[in-house]
């Protein structure tokens, strides 16, 4: 039986643009993963990797116009958003090669023998290698940074094998021979990234004995599959995987008598942003009933009223989407000051849902509203009181972001600011004060991940420390210092920032 042909697919028309590729056999997955495999020893030299990762950077740079071109003709997220999320890729891969030219992430630990120690403590060395082979499965929202160029597995000293997303084929082809062109420059195997398509491939490639960790952004049902696949291999694997987020924001009565319009105005851009495809779009929202909570509903329904119809990033999704919120919208004390939906044959329209709080703090049919409803929808449940709000956040799974809107008092000291913050804490990797949670910013204290089902690990996939969901700790204990590997020898010919007898050494 021939292989099914993987087309790309304009999804501002729903019509097929070109076929770029077939579907994986299990065999051409065998093939790839074990090429991979055999390419282990080349990224050892944390140099040759450095000078991967920059020229990676150099060369999808330089292929900018016809990248950026591709991704709009698959996702319709525009030239801008795309030519935006190429640059933050290539500063992520420069920001890897500096990671991995310092080797801080290497974490290297030396203790000499200590006799006087109960008990007494042998020579022991410490430091963290290379899972191997990574399976990466593409997220739809970000062709770019969370695709073929994503993962951070290059970094980390992991070769690579995607499992493209069928929503941008054709990019994932083209970026894959970015990338391999940049392994040549370096004289590394091509089997350092490798590319395959279809949903059985990505069966195949979780299942893989050489495959030693996957990593996956996307849908809870999805993502669990592959998580539970993991799991339930003879060899179980690390799998970090980011599935689904509310990312809560809550508005304090003070926050919004004092700047209600204004709170409106952001969550308006924050949730339509990207026709509301971001992870991290703000899904639920708390705000008080009353004057002060009715100013900031007004202000919400002003600016998504006049936000334009989009294009969500296949049909799929925009069939989801409308299901979704006509779902919603028909339970009990539902109401959509601006209805969210069809917004015509290919796009969809912004739009909001209001409840009383009190409809989620138990549970109930309105559970439904707290699960994520991916597109520009989202949830503004008014609190009558504090406890309305306590009860809400009680019910809440992990997420990657949680906010509070609070006064310039609140924010101060004053009232309950740093009690909502240690109420939300608890439930997200990163916590904002008086912002926004869409745009994560590419740096080295970021955090992204949450707890579960936000991910599935405790890592991050985005900043200085995204490399170490591909890592284990190892330790040698009484080793001869010549059959010790470089990074761990009592000379440091290699320069290593390290913890040396208790004293960190940089």
């Amino acid at each position: 039986m021939a292989a099914a042909p993987v087309w790309s697919v304009d999804p501002r028309t729903g019509k097929q643009r070109e076929q770029v590729a077939v579907e994986a056999t299990a065999q051409e997955v065998d093939a790839a993963v074990r090429a991979a495999h055999d390419a282990r020893g080349a990224l050892t030299d944390r140099t040759v990797r450095a000078a991967f990762l920059r020229t990676a950077a150099d060369e999808l740079e330089a292929a900018r116009d016809r990248l950026v071109e591709v991704a709009d003709a698959e996702t319709a997220l525009g030239p801008v958003r795309l030519t935006g999320e190429l640059a933050r890729t290539c500063y992520q891969l420069r920001a890897f090669a500096g990671i991995v030219e310092e080797g801080a992430f290497l974490d290297v630990v030396i203790n000499h023998p200590d006799d006087t120690a109960t008990p007494p403590v042998p020579d022991l060395r410490r430091y963290k290698l290379p899972l191997g082979v990574v399976a990466v499965y593409s997220a739809s929202n970000f062709p770019f940074a969370f695709s073929v160029a994503g993962g951070g597995g290059g970094g980390a000293g992991c070769p690579v094998v995607v499992k493209a997303h069928p929503d941008h084929p054709g990019l994932s082809e083209l970026v894959a021979k970015v990338l391999r062109r940049a392994a040549a420059r370096h004289d590394l195997p091509g089997g350092v990234l490798g590319l395959v398509h279809g949903f059985e491939a990505g069966l195949e490639l979780i299942r893989h004995p050489l495959v030693s960790a996957a990593g996956f952004t996307g849908s809870i049902r999805g993502g669990r599959a592959l998580f539970d696949a993991a799991a339930a291999r003879p060899v179980p694997i690390p799998f970090h995987g980011e599935l689904g987020s509310l990312n809560p924001v809550v508005v304090t009565e003070a926050a919004a008598a004092e700047r209600g319009e204004a709170i409106g105005a952001g969550l308006a851009g924050s949730m339509t942003l990207g026709v509301g495809q971001f992870c991290v779009k703000p899904g639920l929202v708390l705000a008080p009933a009353g004057a002060a909570g009715d100013a900031l509903v007004k202000s919400l329904t002003d600016a998504v009223s006049d936000t334009d119809a989009g294009v969500l990033l296949d049909h799929r999704m925009r069939d989801n989407f409308v299901a979704g919120v006509a779902e919603r919208a028909q339970l009990p004390d539902v109401e959509s000051p601006v209805t969210p939906g069809a917004g015509g044959e290919h796009t969809v329209s912004a739009g909001f849902l209001t409840v009383p709080a009190s409809r989620l703090a138990e549970e109930g049919e309105h559970d439904l509203l707290l699960e994520e409803c991916f597109g520009p929808v989202t949830v503004v449940a008014r609190y009558e009181d504090e406890a309305e709000v306590r009860g809400v956040l009680s019910r809440l799974p992990g997420n990657l972001t949680a906010t509070v809107q609070l006064s310039a008092e609140e924010a101060a000291g004053e009232g309950r600011g740093a009690e909502i913050l240690a109420e939300l804490t608890p439930l997200a990797g990163r916590v904002l004060v008086n912002g926004w949670p869409t745009g994560v910013a590419v740096a080295p204290a970021q955090h992204h991940g949450g707890p579960y089902p936000a991910t599935t690990s405790t890592s991050t996939s985005v900043g200085g420390t995204a490399i170490e969901r591909w890592l284990r700790p190892v330790v040698y204990q009484g080793t001869p210092e010549a059959l010790l590997p470089a990074e761990l020898r009592d000379s440091n010919p290699l320069g290593l920032p390290r913890r040396f007898n208790g004293v960190l050494e940089r």
